[in-house]
């Protein structure tokens, strides 16, 4: 008989985030009749785990109580890791961090995704035109991640690196991706949600009105939902089905005057309408889920 996986919340990188993570003392659900492979599981959620804590290391108690593994096991998972490069350890070997080889990864799937490589030169011509800092960014479950910035040279740098996660409900970025689903294919099962900022819509009936709004006017707006002193304005591309990709430009809020705002509207409406019209489906592009 199937069992109900457990689930563990873990801090992430920056206050107010968290992850919920699996553990995997429960017999694994299965896709598409097929079992999930118990060892294959625990190796990712560790990964991701280590990915996610960044500089932060993590020593093998606190990784075996995080996600539910017997230490033993756990023990052996990260040595098998740090002999393939997948983790790293410290000179005591009592410290471990994520490893080279998932930044190899990584780097493999952004130059492998040929609506990246595309979009690439149009994130420039954004940032060129408006001086401001743009974004690409894919969904991922209730989150979006960041694939590509183009830093803006006149306000410090804000937390957006490539390969970040941000909760979709929380910017511009993810609710222009979450108004392109009906908002009862929403992929939020327990309200409220994270607050990132005193401004982020943590209820469903304010959330689906900001939707609503953002299908109104196609393009979704962030004021400082993500950020405090960052606006966001969000344009979901929409070259695929489902539309999973959108560009933003994120701006401070000191100076986003009102003729700004407009340019900057008018400037990613232009930038999305070329990025479209360059990619349409390719046949022999395989349908990635």
């Amino acid at each position: 008989m199937q069992m109900e996986a457990k689930w563990v919340n873990v801090p992430g990188q920056w206050p107010g985030d968290h992850r919920l993570l699996r553990t995997y003392d429960e017999p694994m659900q299965e896709s598409r009749g097929v079992r999930g492979v118990k060892s294959a599981a625990r190796t990712v959620a560790l990964l991701e785990l280590l990915a996610e804590r960044g500089e932060q290391p993590s020593r093998l108690d606190q990784l075996s109580e995080d996600l539910g593994v017997p230490r033993s096991s756990m023990y052996q998972l990260l040595r098998t890791l740090v002999d393939a490069g997948w983790v790293r350890t410290d000179a005591t070997g009592s410290l471990y961090g994520i490893g080279i080889r998932a930044l190899l990864t990584g780097t493999g799937y952004l130059d492998g995704d040929r609506r990246v490589r595309l979009v690439r030169p149009y994130l420039d011509e954004a940032s060129d035109a408006l001086g401001e800092t743009i974004h690409l960014a894919r969904l991922d479950g209730p989150d979006v991640v960041y694939l590509a910035t183009r830093e803006s040279h006149e306000y410090l740098r804000t937390i957006s690196r490539v390969g970040r996660r941000v909760p979709a409900h929380a910017g511009a970025l993810g609710k222009a991706l979450l108004a392109e689903r009906a908002d009862e294919e929403l992929p939020f099962t327990k309200w409220p949600l994270t607050a990132l900022t005193e401004n982020t819509h943590t209820d469903r009936a304010a959330l689906l009105a900001d939707l609503a709004r953002v299908r109104e006017r196609g393009y979704s707006v962030d004021r400082e939902e993500t950020v405090p002193g960052i606006a966001g304005f969000g344009f979901a591309l929409r070259y695929g089905t489902p539309v999973v990709d959108a560009i933003s430009c994120s701006v401070p809020v000191a100076r986003l005057t009102p003729e700004h705002e407009a340019r900057i509207v008018s400037v990613m409406r232009d930038i999305r309408a070329r990025i479209e019209s360059r990619l349409p489906p390719a046949p022999d592009t395989p349908d990635w889920r």
